[in-house]
């Protein structure tokens, strides 16, 4: 288990994993009242949650698939990255993509975090690259199915 120091700012509990095998912990809204989103609105929201990662390691913030299916919001940077040497406040973009105003409410949901291990490459000048069966294809080059 990998420990990661927190400081938590806010009203509402540490994140932390809903069941056994989930891969993210919900994020919070640390707002005082209700703020209304209107469509195509973008706000940085508050969580009052700062972290000190690992070196080697990345905490990714992503959209919850239900609010984002349900009412059409979603994080604007998806994933969004917090490095490890970043100390300040969790802050979660948002943006309203549907058609309807949306209520956000104060620890409301909002989004989800995974913390991830990352490498840190050294690039190797070359001349060619190895051949392979895609090649330079790209954008619907494996086909629809």
């Amino acid at each position: 288990m990998l420990k990661v120091k927190i400081v938590n700012k806010s009203r509402w509990p540490d994140p932390f994993y809903a069941t056994e095998a989930s891969a993210g912990m919900d994020m919070r809204a640390n707002i005082d009242e209700p703020v209304i989103l209107m469509p195509l609105e973008r706000m940085l929201v508050p969580t009052g949650i700062f972290i000190e990662l690992p070196v080697g390691y990345e905490a990714q913030i992503r959209p919850r698939s239900g609010l984002a299916t349900k009412k059409g919001v979603t994080v604007i940077n998806s994933p969004g990255t917090v490095d490890a040497d970043f100390r300040g406040e969790l802050r979660i973009s948002l943006v309203n993509l549907s058609n309807e105003p949306f209520e956000l409410v104060p620890g409301e949901r909002i989004a989800q975090m995974v913390v991830a291990r990352h490498e840190r490459v050294e690039w190797e000048d070359v001349e060619v690259l190895s051949e392979t069966g895609r090649g330079a294809g790209g954008w619907g080059s494996t086909g629809s199915k």
